[in-house]
């Protein structure tokens, strides 16, 4: 016999995960000012909510997203990490040294399992003398079902980031 509160955190988090099964739409501005739905222009759910949990303050919810053995791996810094625990610490760690860290979508490219994310990477790391703004491709792989995701490999320019920042290009954060 499964407890009620057990079976409460079962029914919601099967729910979560049906909400981030498949499209969201997403409305595109035509030249004449009309919001306008195109469909080769549809973001997955699960880049809305990966967008919405990096900008959001819940390190968890980035976990969250991921299966048990998905892997983060954030190329521009060479550190990956496995599994929701460490990849909700990955969010925190950002959280901790960048205010305002934010992902903003500009496009989104599905083949098969696979989904190419260009994007903005912003914010402003803590001490620097100004914010940053730099071109971001996320590269997700996800489960069969299109709910979870299996692997994320973000590109950016560190240097950019660095240089955006006023900060000398052999900077590193404080341990922590």
């Amino acid at each position: 016999m499964t407890s009620r509160p057990l079976r409460t955190v079962t029914v919601l988090a099967a729910a979560a995960a049906a909400a981030l099964c498949g499209t969201a739409s997403t409305a595109h501005a035509t030249p004449a000012g009309h919001a306008a739905q195109d469909a080769d222009r549809r973001t997955p759910r699960i880049v809305t909510a990966w967008a919405g949990a990096w900008n959001g303050s819940d390190p968890r919810a980035l976990g969250a997203l991921f299966t048990a053995d998905g892997t983060y791996t954030d190329e521009a810094v060479a550190v990956t990490f496995r599994g929701r625990k460490e990849i909700s610490g990955w969010k925190a760690r950002a959280d901790s040294l960048i205010d305002n860290v934010r992902v903003t979508v500009r496009t989104t490219r599905v083949d098969g399992d696979r989904v190419t994310v260009r994007a903005v990477y912003s914010g402003h790391l803590k001490g620097a003398p100004q914010p940053f703004a730099v071109p971001m491709t996320t590269v997700l792989d996800l489960d069969r079902n299109h709910c979870r995701i299996t692997s994320d490999k973000d590109h950016y320019s560190l240097a950019a980031v660095l240089s955006q920042s006023g900060l000398p290009a052999d900077w590193t954060p404080p341990a922590g």
